[in-house]
């Protein structure tokens, strides 16, 4: 598994910097005085030409300590995202800078619910310092953390700094990385950054989501995270629209896993559901096998039948035996180590 996440285990060996490193040292050219106001298109084109940049290890002509960094480039793009909010691939608009909520229903100022070691995440991340946002972009019927995703205004206001210095101290104290988790991290991309921005140890960044983010979410991760810890439940479209209340799974998610895979290095997730073998378990290890090779997978049995799962027949149970059996045997048909 190691060999996996080599990036990652480089990190906390001290061989390598964490991601939103060069981030910070990448000049994009643009005086800080002038983000706010500056053409957004402007903006994004500035953006992709310095993070190409960085990614092709072209180096940079010269650097004013008057101009933003990279990082600071993305906190000023979210920040604008935050007037028509599409974080997500919802892209419900939502004018969160005035005080509405789109489907999530996440306020402009993130909320969260925790902050804790977390000692029940995959073997490599453990122990792993978690912040649980509230709220989520999806509404699933048997979600197993609906008490902190259906509440989004729960929880204690999260204030960047203060969540950093958090972060730092956990770092000293032993923790492998910094997991964004909820919910779902996604409405709170903004927040993210900030805090990112303030960081001081040399910690990992996970983003633990859906991967259904937006386009330009993704676009403004890239470069700031080292492992997406990514769940893909669905491999058919109409379970998700069922089950979820998500248009356009498959493609969306299929999309950001892609570009995850290119962007960082890519933790997967598959929770096996009752009586989905055949119409999501298997598609989604028939496409991993072809897109994603050698990518770390993460077989999950704990489905239990919670929230409102006692609603819809089919999925008000658990597992049974045979189920989980069959899922394995389709792992090793599909050449996919799962763990």
């Amino acid at each position: 598994m190691i060999d996996m996440l080599s990036a990652y285990f480089d990190i906390l060996a001290g061989k390598k910097k964490p991601r939103f490193h060069a981030l910070r040292s990448r000049d994009t050219g643009l005086n800080r005085l002038d983000l706010e106001g500056a053409d957004a298109g402007v903006l994004w084109e500035v953006h992709d030409a310095a993070l190409d940049g960085l990614a092709a290890g072209v180096r940079e002509k010269s650097s004013r300590p008057d101009n933003a960094n990279l990082l600071e480039l993305k906190q000023a793009i979210s920040r604008r995202l935050l007037s028509s909010c599409n974080f997500c691939e919802r892209r419900c608009g939502a004018k969160r800078t005035s005080g509405k909520t789109g489907t999530c229903g996440v306020p402009v100022r993130s909320r969260y619910a925790s902050e804790f070691f977390h000692f029940g995440e995959e073997a490599e991340l453990v122990p792993s310092h978690t912040i649980f946002f509230t709220g989520c972009n999806f509404s699933c019927v048997y979600c197993q953390n609906h008490d902190i995703a259906t509440s989004p205004a729960a929880g204690s206001v999260a204030d960047p700094a203060s969540l950093a210095r958090s972060i730092d101290r956990g770092r000293e104290r032993g923790s492998r990385n910094v997991n964004f988790v909820g919910g779902n991290p996604d409405p709170h991309l903004h927040t993210c950054l900030d805090i990112i921005s303030l960081l001081r140890s040399d910690v990992p960044v996970v983003w633990n989501s859906n991967a259904y983010a937006s386009r330009e979410a993704m676009k403004l991760l890239g470069g700031a995270v080292d492992i997406y810890l990514s769940d893909f439940r669905y491999g058919d479209n109409g379970c998700a629209e069922e089950y979820s209340d998500v248009p356009e799974y498959w493609e969306t998610v299929t999309r950001n896993l892609l570009l995850s895979y290119r962007q960082a290095e890519l933790m997967l997730r598959h929770l096996v559901l009752p009586g989905h073998l055949d119409c999501c378990t298997a598609p989604i290890m028939a496409w991993v096998a072809r897109n994603l090779p050698g990518v770390r997978f993460n077989l999950m049995f704990q489905y239990r039948p919670e929230h409102e799962a006692h609603l819809h027949p089919g999925i008000d149970r658990s597992l049974t035996a045979e189920e989980t059996v069959r899922a394995r045997s389709l792992a090793r048909d599909y050449g996919i180590k799962a763990a």
